[in-house]
């Protein structure tokens, strides 16, 4: 097979304000820019990269999300708890995973879980 899929970088909507997004993205979320144009940008904090687009469709940013794994959950949810978005409890699921939820003012959901330590697991 031809070609080996490296990575993936979700375009996330951002809203009408993309200064302002954007700013949230690096202010509140601790993203750093990596590239930026007029409507469009990349972000990214560790090895999690997302690409912003600017947006009018509310509908679209409000179904989206993303989960995002990460190695100190308890830390980034003390981190998030005090910033200005919909940022919901941290809980073990029904399913065994670690994770809260937060709702960014585009209307955006981002999920983050407890990454298991360790090698990454082999797919069957």
């Amino acid at each position: 097979m031809a070609g080996t899929f490296r990575s993936i970088t979700p375009l996330v909507p951002a809203g009408g304000d993309f200064a302002e997004a954007l700013a949230f993205y690096t202010q509140q979320l601790g993203f750093v820019v990596e590239w930026q144009g007029e409507e469009m940008a990349g972000v990214r904090r560790g090895t999690v990269a997302l690409n912003l687009v600017q947006n009018t469709n509310r509908v679209w940013a409000e179904n989206a999300s993303a989960s995002i794994g990460v190695d100190d959950l308890d830390a980034l949810y003390a981190e998030y708890r005090g910033i200005p978005a919909q940022v919901g409890s941290l809980e073990l699921k029904p399913w065994g995973r670690r994770e809260f939820h937060l709702v960014l003012p585009s209307g955006v959901c981002l999920q983050f879980f407890a990454e298991p330590s360790g090698p990454p697991r082999a797919a069957p």
